[in-house]
């Protein structure tokens, strides 16, 4: 297990224990979807993502930190679904996926 796969596995973990589980690893080991225009990455020892035009990174070795971040992301974007997503998630996934990005 590489240093990024373990960093991307505690974010997960801290965000779970604070209300977040929709986040899901993508399957490459550096990357973690959370929400809908909300992907985490983490390279070079920087958990990385964006918010809107803007970059954010945190260290890699604080996931709890970064969790806190994102997880406000998180809130904000859940807040304001796009709607169009209603019924993207609707044809792709069935109805059974309305809150699940």
């Amino acid at each position: 297990m590489s240093e990024s796969d373990a960093a991307i596995g505690k974010l997960h973990a801290e965000l779970a224990a604070l209300g977040v589980h929709e986040a899901y690893e993508i399957g490459d080991g550096v990357t973690l979807s959370v929400w809908i225009g909300l992907v985490v990455s983490c390279r070079d020892g920087f958990y990385l993502w964006r918010e809107g035009s803007v970059k954010r990174r945190h260290p890699g070795t604080d996931p709890g930190g970064c969790a806190i971040r994102v997880a406000r992301r998180y809130a904000e974007l859940k807040s304001d679904v796009p709607p169009w997503w209603e019924e993207l998630a609707k044809v792709l996934r069935g109805d059974s996926a309305e809150e699940y990005p």
